[in-house]
């Protein structure tokens, strides 16, 4: 049986991201950027995968915290012979000149530095690196008390103050730490072509301290008070780490394929950037303050979405790449879960919901003074027009199914928020545009949506035309300004939801036995979906319900503060990959919502 996902700590030096156990094992690192093949993964197969372990050599138990505000994991090790911390970092180290205050830049360094606190303790390290997932076994040389690992087009180079035993296939080294005593590591990366990158181990304890410095910095500029305040930090943090420092561009998640339900077929690959992010993430970073964050994230879509709308994708590369083509890796996966796949087919799909998403990200930019320029204006003009031609088309939904296209409600609704969005636009900031012929189109969308997205018997909102299941998606309505929450039909809807679509307390985004949505077996519970419920709640002004239930989702987090897509109340652990930038976002809007008695972000967005 696989790790759970809440026994792991999530590393970033915003190019690359690092899972580490419990027990002290880097089970997940790509290098050097989030969607590059990973030279540790047992984290989808314990024995191809390769991981990098160190923990004591004996019997032990662990605690674990990041030190302040940091990405950096602090894990206390108790033995019979004493007790040690070993501290992980991916390191980032400051810049000549930062501008815009955000002030590191990554190294792709990883550096762990173990200390003696009591006793005196035996401790193992097993450095087994498997490159492009495991593929490559590779090839070992020593020099100069360094170890480095060449395979294909990457090489590490291991550095310690140690001696390490290079082996067939991997590093051993076996030591013991005193109290007040000090063992550093530091591995780094270099593509295989280039010279090794020399790191003195000494250096160790000046990267830890800065990359610290770094991210207590940046959480301090949160503007950030209410219930669950750390909590609130640690998922700033969390999408400040899912963050591409180059690009601005933000992943969904650092992981691949880890499933919705443990030995089931839904996996995904999830290191990409999705456009409907950017709506929840780009509110959340300007609400709490990151207008510089938020202002690359902006940048990033620009660049990304650029040339014709009818090519628009509904994801890209950190980079803004557009071929993403999905394949299936010859791993055992997480728990058993099979295919493991790299690359997302879902990019091809049409998603008309993605349009409406990049419009009210525009929208929210320039509700917070970020000016828009002619050229960003130009594409935003093109993209209301693409939805006046294709809104009356059937479209794969927000949930990327893949059993063919229908006429989602959500998407239908997304299509008036383009139209609603690229009006304001006009009418209130001032933009040229045709604003009377949007608004006909807008009309029309919504007597479409009222006319055929209504279950006639419930009185409620529907998943797509011509059905009488409900979908967690319909949560958006009123936080999209599309219809008050009070209403009679939405005030229906959000029963419904909560009596067809709650389990324990969360909710599902739709029954899979009830619906085709083009794959096997079930899924859990979705947390973003509950955030959504909550923040209803706040609308309908029914804060005391909406706190229980925030209360109650916020409670699946980790010890660290960490949410994944998804929880499986029956087993009681997180499923889907993380951490997942959704969650964070929605738990961040609902934080707000609460603080702010209903007057948050994300909630009514059409309203200036």
């Amino acid at each position: 049986m696989s790790v759970p996902l809440e026994d792991y700590a999530f590393l970033s030096d915003m190019e690359s991201a690092a899972l580490v156990s419990t027990a002290g094992s880097v089970d997940w690192l790509c290098w050097p950027r989030f969607d590059s093949p990973a030279c540790f993964c047992a984290l989808l197969d314990d024995d191809a995968g390769g991981t990098w372990s160190l923990r004591p050599a004996g019997d032990f138990s662990s605690s674990r915290r990041y030190l302040g505000d940091s990405l950096v994991l602090e894990t206390t090790f108790e033995t019979p012979d004493g007790v040690v911390a070993v501290t992980d970092c991916l390191a980032l180290e400051p810049r000549p000149d930062p501008g815009d205050g955000e002030g590191s830049v990554p190294e792709n360094l990883f550096v762990r530095r173990v200390v003696g606190v009591d006793g005196r303790v035996p401790m193992r390290m097993v450095f087994r690196p498997r490159l492009d997932y495991g593929s490559i076994v590779p090839w070992l040389r020593e020099h100069h008390g360094t170890v480095e690992a060449v395979g294909g087009p990457d090489a590490l180079d291991l550095f310690a103050s140690i001696p390490l035993d290079a082996r067939r296939g991997e590093v051993v080294s076996e030591f013991e730490v005193a109290r007040g005593g000090e063992v550093d590591v530091v591995l780094s990366y270099h593509r295989s072509h280039e010279p090794s990158r020399r790191v003195a181990p000494g250096r160790a304890t000046a990267l830890i301290d800065e990359t610290v410095r770094f991210w207590d910095a940046w959480a301090a500029r949160a503007d950030c008070e209410g219930p669950r305040r750390d909590q609130v930090l640690r998922s700033l943090v969390v999408l400040k780490g899912l963050t591409y420092a180059p690009s601005g561009g933000i992943v969904a998640a650092p992981t691949t394929s880890l499933p919705e339900q443990p030995g089931g077929e839904r996996n995904w690959d999830y290191r990409y950037c999705w456009l409907r992010d950017a709506t929840f993430t780009l509110d959340a970073l300007l609400d709490y303050g990151y207008t510089a964050a938020a202002r690359a994230w902006r940048d990033w879509l620009l660049r990304a979405v650029a040339g014709d709308p009818e090519d628009m994708q509904i994801m890209y590369g950190v980079l803004g790449e557009r071929r993403l083509v999905e394949v299936e890796l010859p791993l055992e996966g997480y728990d058993g879960s099979r295919p493991v796949r790299v690359g997302n087919a879902a990019h091809t799909q049409f998603q008309l919901d993605v349009y409406g998403e990049l419009m009210d990200s525009f929208h929210s930019a320039r509700r917070q003074g970020i000016e828009t320029s002619d050229h960003a204006w130009a594409l935003e003009r093109e993209v209301v027009d693409h939805v006046c031609r294709r809104w009356r088309e059937p479209d794969d939904g927000i949930w990327e199914v893949r059993s063919g296209p229908r006429h989602f409600v959500h998407s239908k609704v997304m299509a008036w928020v383009a139209l609603d969005r690229g009006i304001t636009a006009v009418e209130t900031f001032g933009k040229e545009g045709p604003s009377r012929e949007w608004a006909a189109t807008r009309d029309a969308v919504r007597d479409d949506v009222l006319r055929n997205g209504v279950d006639p018997a419930r009185r409620c909102f529907v998943r797509s035309y011509g059905e009488t299941e409900v979908d967690a998606s319909l949560l958006m309505l009123p936080l999209v300004g599309f219809v008050e929450a009070g209403d009679e039909v939405m005030a229906n809807t959000i029963d419904a939801i909560r009596e067809d679509l709650m389990v324990d307390g969360l909710v599902r985004r739709y029954r899979t036995h009830a619906v085709d949505d083009g794959l096997a077996g079930g899924e859990g519970t979705f947390l973003m979906c509950t955030f959504w419920l909550v923040d209803c709640l706040v609308l309908l002004g029914r804060h005391e319900e909406a706190r229980d239930l925030f209360d109650r989702v916020s409670s699946v987090a980790n010890d660290l503060g960490l949410f994944s897509e998804q929880y499986d109340t029956r087993r009681r652990r997180q499923v889907g990959n993380f951490p997942q930038a959704f969650s964070h976002v929605a738990f961040l809007t609902s934080a707000r919502a609460l603080a702010s008695a209903g007057a948050a972000p994300g909630l009514n967005r059409g309203r200036t």
